[in-house]
């Protein structure tokens, strides 16, 4: 009698823990009903978004111009030469067998523009972030057709920075290895130093002991020091023929022994994937070899949220489009920061539904903040509306420590204003010195917040200002510029008094949006009205590590044959 009670008993409290379990998996987050952003454009304002949308329609022409200019490569000569010659694939017909989709948020795409050394376009490789079998990966594929390959200084940098992108948001990397090595000429800028080549391994192996994976396709040259990436990899794939691994290839083999041997038989994938065990994967094709890539992604143990129908239409009520026209944007873009108008009305264009629950609304209204969705995630929003005086930066250090103490990511929104006041009473001595320490609270706050920053450079990035606002030395996880967008130390038409006057137009032409683009300073240039888009998918890929379902486990780094 007693048992049959007692199995009663059991049976009630399994199920009673089943239909608990079952509701947890169903639990839902807090509803929120923020309010709506009503920020028309007035009658009054039309003059200021006429100018501005002038000033937009000419940086988005220059933007097409540089963009068409980077997708021709090295040109037709070297198109020609890679796809006939060489029967190679080019890059970005690469990426589209690779990817699975065209959603592929491609990074600092005008790097290596018009620099002191020539044009190096897309600076010789192409990096971004995609989606394989689902998951977003960073992708560092070399452009063979640019300079043969070769790598720049800049071509460096630029594979650092994605390779950092990786390491911050504990992103898979995938190499596509087709390179003819260091471009010797530049070799003092390339080889020695803690940020040079050099890096690129380093990182390989930090990344492996941080269970971030990497994948490397040799679909190309892969000499001297390149020869390291896919040998540091934890899995390589080499396609047969156009692929080669080798520290010194056969005309140095030649001068050195005086012996004849062929690029495959000396590194080819028979021998890596038969003899030596360089390489994991033999691929008769660039196809197969992608193909067998994606299968690879596979095994990398995500385990992502179901795209069922429930899912699908909870994320749709989620991302209420705004009420505003994204295409505004550019009538918002301030060309100066004379015809900056409410960064209000730049918010409710971007957020779902124009929804925005301001915090301290009140007071430093210089500084806006509060929270948001954008694309269904829930975001803090710090956006510059003027000046950044004591009571803004005190408002954004409270505000920044409250979005870090509740791990929600935050958005900063760039305009900052182009020089202080002049100090001329003692009053306004004592104003700039609490302002100082106000902004040095917020620079503490900005620096050590741990949630995901993703910074956007509407307008200026001028002085210690845009350091508090997350500029590029404060390491957000991502940073663009809008193509009207101005960084430097001081606004150009601002610093009458501390240049010469022939300097002035220098100063205008080192601050554009495109100037620090091509010496990446930043991760792209990217136009106003896809701004919400570029934001939905930066916080689709910071919010994907808690999907991986091994990275808490230590490991030391792989050790390959």
């Amino acid at each position: 009698m007693h048992r049959c009670v007692r199995r009663a008993a059991e049976q009630l409290w399994q199920c009673s823990t089943r239909r608990v379990s079952s509701t947890a998996r169903k639990r839902r987050t807090p509803q929120s009903a923020f309010p709506v952003l009503e920020q028309p454009l007035h009658p009054i304002q039309r003059h200021v978004y006429e100018a501005n949308l002038q000033n937009s329609n000419a940086c988005q022409k220059m933007f097409i111009e540089l963009r068409e200019k980077v997708r021709k490569g090295g040109g037709d000569n070297a198109i020609a030469r890679h796809t006939q010659r060489n029967r190679k694939l080019l890059v970005r017909d690469r990426l589209r067998l690779l990817l699975d989709d065209e959603d592929f948020l491609e990074l600092s795409p005008f790097a290596g523009l018009d620099l002191p050394y020539g044009d190096i376009p897309s600076a010789g490789c192409l990096t971004g972030i995609g989606r394989i079998n689902g998951v977003w990966c960073v992708v560092i594929a070399n452009d063979a057709t640019v300079k043969g390959g070769a790598s720049y200084p800049i071509t460096v940098k630029k594979q650092l920075r994605a390779q950092e992108v990786a390491l911050k948001n504990r992103l898979p990397c995938v190499y596509l290895v087709d390179s003819g090595g260091a471009f010797l000429p530049l070799q003092a800028e390339i080889f020695p130093d803690k940020n040079h080549g050099g890096k690129a391994f380093y990182n390989e192996a930090i990344m492996s002991a941080s269970k971030i994976p990497q994948v490397s396709v040799v679909c190309g040259s892969c000499t001297a020091g390149g020869a390291y990436v896919p040998t540091m990899a934890e899995e390589a794939v080499m396609v047969h023929r156009i692929g080669t691994v080798f520290l010194a290839g056969p005309p140095l083999v030649k001068a050195a022994t005086g012996e004849e041997v062929t690029p495959e038989d000396l590194g080819g994938a028979r021998l890596h994937a038969e003899v030596s065990g360089c390489i994991d994967h033999f691929a008769w094709e660039e196809e197969e070899a992608f193909n067998c890539t994606r299968n690879i992604i596979s095994t990398l143990n995500f385990q992502l949220p179901e795209d069922d129908e429930e899912t699908t239409r909870k994320r749709k009520t989620e991302e209420e489009e705004p009420l505003y026209s994204s295409e505004e944007l550019l009538g918002l873009a301030p060309q100066s920061y004379g015809h900056s108008l409410d960064v209000k009305m730049v918010i409710s264009r971007l957020t779902d539904g124009s929804r925005f629950q301001e915090f301290k609304a009140r007071y430093g209204t210089t500084l806006i903040t509060g929270f948001a969705r954008i694309h269904g995630h829930l975001v803090g929003i710090v956006a510059n509306n003027g000046e950044l005086l004591y009571q803004a930066a005190l408002k954004g250090s409270h505000f920044v420590q409250l979005c870090d103490q509740r791990d929600i990511p935050l958005l900063f929104l760039q305009n900052t204003a182009p020089a202080a006041a002049p100090t001329l009473s003692t009053n306004q001595a004592e104003m700039n010195s609490n302002r100082l320490k106000a902004q040095g609270s917020m620079m503490s706050a900005v620096a050590c917040a741990s949630v995901p920053k993703i910074t956007v450079v509407i307008g200026g990035s001028h002085g210690a200002d845009s350091y508090a606002m997350c500029g590029r030395a404060f390491d957000p996880n991502f940073l663009f510029l809008w193509p009207n967008a101005r960084v430097s130390v001081t606004a150009p038409g601002h610093a009458a008094s501390l240049l010469l006057t022939d300097t002035e137009h220098r100063l205008k032409e080192e601050s554009s949006a495109f100037y620090g683009s091509a010496r990446l300073w930043d991760d792209g240039v990217i136009l106003p009205q896809t701004t919400r888009k570029v934001l939905r998918d930066c916080l689709d890929i910071v919010k994907q590590q808690q999907y991986q379902l091994s990275r808490e486990k230590l490991q030391s780094a792989l050790l390959r044959m």
